[in-house]
């Protein structure tokens, strides 16, 4: 296969994965008119149309989608093969992306590369923050960070975090006016605020665990949300109850400007775990950042400074 050929190919796939010329341009680098070329060019080699386009989205045909299928395991081979050479550099070097949920890239991911990334300027990391369960190798990621009893059992896991202790918190002036629950079965009365899951499109279910029995609890309320910041906030302007990671409310706790409620009932999320197919395990940059994730006793210790 000639050059040219490869560098159509990836085009392709970028604007299938895309779904949008626009979008696949700009992951590119070139221009939209330069890759609706590239693509005329490639089906008129095949004598195939392989992207259905109307003015509205562009999305692959039947033929355009087992092309596609066919490519992605392929580029990603090529991907891996190519960022393994980078062992035979002078320093650790090339460019990662992690997809990761907003808590564990604020708390975990960004303090480990600030101590890394320094002294290894030739290492980039891109981080999308994503609540869905994506497909990392079909989204084309090196890594994905999520709570372990998420990561599928195909891939390479590294724990990264202690186990997540959770905290149901309200404002003192929404508890004036609202009892404060003394059991999960009293959130019914209660105004809380919840998360969106993409990938299933269901709120986010509270769970508690009481006397060695665990249970999960669809609460209802005024306002969801998409990220746990937002959630935050609306629980400190007083709109409700908030279950959200301890570290991340601990401030206002102290402050004063939230109060925890529940407190006996809460049941610590599983450990986040940084997660990537095997092949991923020979770049040595790549085995730098898994090691400056991965979870001691000592990394404890030191995000408890960090916090303190």
């Amino acid at each position: 296969m000639q050059r040219d050929e490869i560098a159509d190919l990836i085009a392709f796939v970028a604007v299938a994965e895309e779904r949008s010329f626009t979008r696949a341009a700009a992951r590119l680098g070139m221009s939209q008119s330069a890759l609706s070329q590239i693509v005329r060019r490639l089906e008129a080699q095949f004598g195939l149309r392989l992207l259905s386009r109307t003015t509205r989205s562009v999305a692959p045909t039947e033929v355009g989608e087992r092309l596609l299928k066919s490519l992605i395991p392929m580029l990603a081979e090529l991907d891996a093969n190519i960022s393994a050479l980078s062992e035979f550099r002078d320093r650790p070097a090339g460019t990662f992306r992690i997809s990761t949920v907003e808590h564990a890239a604020r708390t975990y991911l960004l303090p480990a590369l600030a101590r890394i990334l320094p002294e290894n300027p030739d290492i980039t990391v891109e981080i999308i923050v994503d609540y869905g369960l994506v497909d990392i190798v079909a989204e084309r990621f090196d890594a994905g960070v999520r709570l372990g009893e998420q990561v599928a059992k195909d891939m390479i896991a590294v724990r990264i975090s202690p186990d997540i202790p959770m905290a149901i918190v309200g404002s003192p002036e929404y508890l004036e006016n609202f009892s404060a629950p003394n059991d999960p079965k009293e959130l019914v009365e209660h105004r809380c605020l919840n998360l969106r899951l993409p990938t299933s499109g269901s709120l986010n279910e509270w769970r508690f665990c009481r006397n060695g029995r665990s249970m999960r609890v669809r609460v209802e309320g005024p306002l969801i949300f998409n990220t746990i910041e937002l959630i935050r906030d609306a629980a400190l302007d007083g709109l409700g109850l908030a279950n959200l990671p301890l570290d991340q409310v601990e401030p206002h706790l102290e402050s004063g400007r939230l109060v925890r409620v529940l407190e006996n009932w809460m049941q610590d999320l599983p450990a986040y775990h940084i997660y990537y197919p095997n092949r991923r395990h020979s770049s040595l940059a790549f085995k730098l950042i898994v090691e400056s994730l991965r979870y001691r006793e000592a990394s404890k210790k030191l995000h408890e400074q960090t916090r303190s």
